[in-house]
């Protein structure tokens, strides 16, 4: 599989709109899950670590999971994340890894996975009983978001509530939504929505 991240991550994290949306979503995170010092977190799409960076101070240890080894290359060079992080580069939801989380964080990164369904019961195996999801993604849009080229971009934001089903039917519960920001581009608002979950 081509990295289709290789060229953004050279200045990714200079990205304005980037900077702006992971600020919010990590201190939404924060907000709405109460993190401890023994938790083991899975950062799902973790790209270079900007959720990462928002988390890790406050939990035992991260893996950060990314398809893109351009992204994981830029998160692993931050020191503020040296032994706090580790970076795994490969697809969870072919390749499982053999170890459960307390929680899983994602940041826009489930409109790049085609099967939704898959992707939560990929989640729901990964966790220990009663641990959690935090998953922000696009509220449902009309396709503007990404230009018409992007490749890898299998949805246009999310229905809440078909998301909330999908949830329920692989075993979560306690879901709950926030809006966590709003893009805005081009005289078009972009609502972030961050779920959160836990799985029974």
């Amino acid at each position: 599989m081509s990295d289709l991240f290789t060229e953004k991550a050279r200045d990714w994290d200079a990205n304005d709109m980037v900077k702006q949306l992971s600020s919010a979503i990590g201190g939404t995170i924060l907000n709405q899950v109460s993190l401890n010092a023994q938790m083991r977190v899975l950062d799902f799409g973790a790209g270079t670590g900007l959720i990462s960076a928002h988390v890790a101070p406050r939990v035992e240890k991260i893996t950060a999971v990314d398809i893109s080894a351009a992204m994981l290359d830029k998160l692993i060079a931050k020191p503020e994340l040296a032994g706090k992080v580790e970076a795994v580069c490969q697809d969870i939801t072919s390749k499982p890894l053999d170890t459960r989380f307390d929680l899983i964080v994602s940041a826009m990164a489930m409109h790049h996975v085609e099967n939704t369904a898959k992707l939560f019961q990929t989640f729901a195996a990964h966790l220990k009983p009663g641990a959690q999801v935090a998953l922000a993604d696009l509220d449902k849009e009309d396709g503007s978001f990404h230009p018409a080229d992007a490749q890898g971009v299998f949805h246009s934001g999310f229905d809440r509530g078909a998301i909330q089903s999908i949830l329920e039917q692989t075993g979560f519960a306690d879901i709950r939504f926030a809006t966590a920001h709003t893009v805005k581009k081009e005289d078009k608002s972009y609502p972030i929505f961050l779920v959160t979950a836990t799985l029974q």
